[in-house]
């Protein structure tokens, strides 16, 4: 009797030593499945999103529109151009002068937080060198309105002067670098933000300010609207050998940014014309 029971301890031992091995294997492959599931819920680190004011024309361009070939080079009827930012430090104007280069744009400013350090270099730089150029402002509609941005662009650089050496300034709207890609805004919100900076830069310089952006981005954010065309011209962005669709209302663009080059050089641009019609813009 005592053998037998002994032998019935041992293995009620054995099955609670089971279950308590078994149970502590669930747990931890319960909680290897929420550790797994909390990675791929997490979003970006804070350390993954760049710091306001690093933002740059073309910044969201490469990872949404690809890159699939450069523009046939050669077409007489097409004016070279860049456009810089702090990335660039101060740029060897002469040297992009020499190669071609007959007109540029220079980051002015972001939001209502950031001037380009290098903004005097780039910008009187290009123009020493008998480059036209003009200012151009990336926009951040989740921080403040259409018309604080207009107004902060136009006292930091945006301004325009007719000289004939001086751009309308430029709005670059284009894919949120710190976050939702259409800065939390519905198509109708983001519609009146843009429309809010233009009509107050056009209050401050009498001019309508040139529109940056791409096709895919436009279509997204504003719902391919078609109300800025009449007035405002276009620089579409595609890093392509062709611009392919442009935005809704625009026939033609005037200007084709189609390649990053990196940060030493900046971002290629051809005008859709001779360099008297580049002198025409700067005229209004």
């Amino acid at each position: 009797m005592s053998v037998h029971t002994s032998g019935t301890a041992h293995r009620s031992r054995a099955r609670v030593h089971l279950r308590t091995r078994l149970g502590a294997m669930g747990i931890l492959l319960l909680s290897l499945s929420l550790s797994l599931s909390a990675l791929i819920a997490r979003p970006a680190h804070a350390a993954d999103v760049p710091a306001r004011g690093s933002a740059y024309m073309g910044m969201g361009v490469i990872p949404h529109d690809g890159q699939d070939g450069l523009p046939t080079p050669g077409d007489a009827t097409q004016t070279e151009g860049v456009d810089v930012s702090s990335h660039q430090g101060n740029v060897a104007w002469s040297t992009l002068w020499s190669s071609g280069v007959k007109w540029a744009y220079v980051k002015a400013t972001e939001g209502t937080y950031y001037t380009n350090p290098y903004f005097t270099q780039q910008y009187n730089g290009s123009y020493n060198v008998g480059m036209i150029r003009g200012a151009y402002h990336f926009a951040t509609p989740d921080t403040t309105s259409g018309a604080a941005q207009a107004n902060y662009f136009v006292n930091n650089g945006g301004g325009w002067s007719k000289d004939g050496k001086t751009l309308p300034g430029a709005l670059d709207i284009e894919w949120n670098p710190y976050g939702a890609a259409c800065y939390g805004k519905t198509q109708s919100a983001m519609v009146t933000w843009i429309r809010d900076f233009l009509n107050q830069y056009k209050a401050r310089t009498g001019r309508d300010a040139v529109i940056y952006s791409a096709t895919s981005w436009w279509t997204q954010c504003t719902g391919n609207y078609s109300g800025f065309a009449s007035a405002n011209p276009l620089w579409i962005a595609r890093y392509a050998s062709a611009v392919g669709t442009l935005p809704a209302g625009w026939s033609y663009y005037t200007m084709w940014q189609y390649t990053s080059s990196g940060p030493t050089v900046g971002d290629h641009n051809k005008f859709n014309g001779a360099l008297d019609r580049v002198v025409a813009l700067a005229n209004g």
